[in-house]
């Protein structure tokens, strides 16, 4: 009688270890992964002064257009912002930069300039890496909560106070289908 309940507390014991160390496991995954984003976030934070830098010597007249780059590169890398609002900090971002890639049609000279080219390519491959890294995110998030989730490590992440992530969301305005028009 002894030995059944001695080998039923084990395989709990090692059933709950294993599942803690699981929802650990996932759970740093998540943090990794934001922390990729958080990388490619940075970098585009240091590449935007040199491109403001460069179209201000062509479109002095454009500065609303470019204190909006400035003021949402400064929301951006604050650092009590979560997650959710530097995700909506880029994305004002990426609006800005929009802006500011049209005034090069605007700007021949511009369009032309060197340093104006190679920083558009390099933020260009930034927003691929901030793209694929936000993908990883909300993969690893999902497999995260859905752990949390199931059923028997629900009762685990219960007791250990592990809370579900938000997966990040692009805006309402960027769902809508590009109009095109000749």
């Amino acid at each position: 009688m002894l030995l059944p309940t001695i080998v039923a507390v084990l395989i709990i014991g090692l059933f709950w270890v294993i599942s803690y160390n699981s929802l650990i496991k996932y759970r740093n995954w998540v943090r990794e992964s934001w922390a990729q984003i958080d990388v490619q976030l940075r970098r585009r934070y240091d590449l935007i002064p040199n491109l403001v830098e460069t179209v201000k010597g062509y479109a002095k007249h454009e500065q609303e257009t470019l204190e909006k780059v400035i003021k949402a590169r400064n929301l951006l890398i604050s650092p009590e912002n979560s997650p959710q609002d530097k995700i909506e900090a880029n994305n004002m971002i990426t609006g800005a930069l929009r802006s500011i890639f049209a005034l090069s049609e605007a700007y021949p000279d511009l369009k032309a300039n060197q340093n104006f080219l190679r920083l558009q390519e390099e933020l260009s491959g930034t927003e691929n890496k901030i793209a694929y890294a936000r993908q990883l995110y909300n993969n690893t998030v999902m497999k995260y909560n859905t752990k949390i989730q199931s059923i028997p490590t629900n009762f685990v992440a219960t007791v250990h106070g592990f809370k579900e992530e938000q997966l990040l969301q692009i805006p309402e305005a960027e769902r809508e289908n590009v109009r095109v028009q000749f």
